[in-house]
């Protein structure tokens, strides 16, 4: 802690969380907040020039900085603004659930106000203060209006701005929207915006777990519409951050969503259904494919393709079966995973070919990585298929067996141990 931090008089501090407060109050627009070192103060004025609005001028100071709905915070107040506001929210918060106070009437609502202007504070300061968060949650289910909680879901894109991985904040976004769930025509609207707001923010903060397992979560509340179309819109963005396991488990996410509808269709159009499911399913696979081939030792797009392969053997066949009975043959349904079999022999292979001799790291992890998926693949045909499928796998994991052994030699035990394993019956 600085000197400076600790020459704040408690007066002081508490008139600068005013103006932290009225700031608040007279830009409700504000979508982002950020921490200026003192020195950088200086700079900013000199970049804005003269072009500062009336109002922007009203909040020029060297503690705040406000410009086009974006607030700066100086670093050097953090700390006693804190303090100060912690106790203001503690004591508002004390007084609203004092017996007598909790009753609804016009005292306690402005109980209410004052302890929703002190946490709305000091969650800009300290985003992971749970008790801010849940004093937040009990007034708004007290009234339950939309407005209001549309105004909790602003709040919590705000803290997201400058820490995109507070789970306190993801948690309370996905309280909001159970909330608005149970009585809303927007929701699918509201669901929207929740989506791109979290690929806005997966932009910006690189492999964030929580920002897509929130956006994973989303799913259930969307339309089949919806998912076919997130399915479509996340494809680009995929395609361009290969690396990041957690947007290709979002897809996966909606891919079983929409497999969960052709499970609960049960009328005339369910062979429809089943048929453009399949369809989906084998675009992806292709454009799985092509990622592999472009991007070299990408762990990430070889998981994607087990889940692919795992609902298509065993999950889809067996609704393909079911279907094609009723116009084909079973041998149809045979040839179909015998195909894809061997199609993903070939792509192994032609993985394998291109690297037998490489000693850079990324031809080695696609080495690796393609050898795990030829050993997994050989458990995971249904015994109905015959031994003539499996033959081929094992034919083709000993000859992946000998092109690990060229390449990564350190690992030969290792390998020779895990082909033990996955050719016992």
């Amino acid at each position: 802690m600085s000197m400076r931090e600790n020459s704040y008089t408690e007066a002081e501090a508490l008139n600068l969380l005013a103006q932290l407060e009225r700031i608040l109050d007279l830009d409700p627009l504000i979508d982002e907040v950020g921490f200026i070192h003192p020195s950088q103060f200086a700079t900013l004025k000199e970049e804005i020039g003269d072009s500062l609005s009336s109002e922007d001028r009203d909040h020029e100071s060297t503690s705040f900085w406000i410009r086009d709905h974006k607030l700066g915070i100086s670093t050097q107040i953090l700390i006693p603004v804190y303090k100060v506001a912690k106790h203001a929210f503690i004591s508002a918060l004390r007084q609203y659930k004092t017996p007598g106070n909790f009753s609804g009437k016009s005292q306690d609502n402005t109980l209410a106000i004052e302890v929703m202007i002190h946490s709305k504070a000091l969650l800009l300061l300290s985003c992971d203060f749970a008790t801010a968060w849940n004093s937040r949650k009990l007034i708004v289910s007290n009234k339950r209006l939309l407005p209001i909680l549309m105004d909790e879901l602003h709040l919590s894109a705000l803290v997201l701005s400058y820490s995109p991985k507070s789970e306190q904040a993801w948690s309370h976004r996905r309280w909001v929207i159970n909330m608005i769930s149970r009585n809303c025509s927007t929701l699918q609207w509201i669901i929207e915006r929740e989506s791109e707001l979290v690929e806005k923010i997966a932009e910006r903060s690189k492999m964030n777990y929580r920002a897509w397992n929130h956006r994973c979560w989303l799913v259930s509340f969307m339309t089949r519409e919806q998912v076919l179309d997130e399915l479509k819109k996340s494809r680009n963005w995929s395609g361009l951050h290969v690396a990041d396991n957690s947007c290709f488990h979002y897809r996966r996410r909606l891919m079983l969503r929409n497999l969960e509808g052709f499970c609960y269709t049960q009328d005339n159009n369910s062979s429809g259904y089943f048929v453009e499911t399949y369809q989906i399913w084998k675009e992806e696979l292709d454009w799985n494919e092509s990622l592999i081939k472009r991007y070299v030792g990408r762990e990430a797009l070889w998981l994607h393709r087990r889940f692919l392969s795992m609902y298509l053997i065993k999950h889809m066949a067996t609704h393909l079966l079911a279907v094609s009975c009723q116009s084909k043959p079973k041998a149809s349904v045979d040839i179909d995973i015998d195909s894809l079999m061997d199609h993903e022999l070939c792509l192994v292979h032609s993985c394998s070919t291109t690297i037998a001799d490489a000693n850079f790291e990324d031809f080695q992890a696609q080495a690796i990585h393609s050898a795990a998926y030829m050993l997994w693949l050989t458990k995971q045909i249904p015994e109905y298929q015959g031994i003539d499928i499996q033959e081929k796998l094992r034919a083709g994991v000993g000859d992946m067996t000998r092109m690990l052994k060229r390449s990564c030699p350190d690992r030969s035990s290792l390998w020779d141990y895990l082909v033990g394993y996955h050719s016992e019956p």
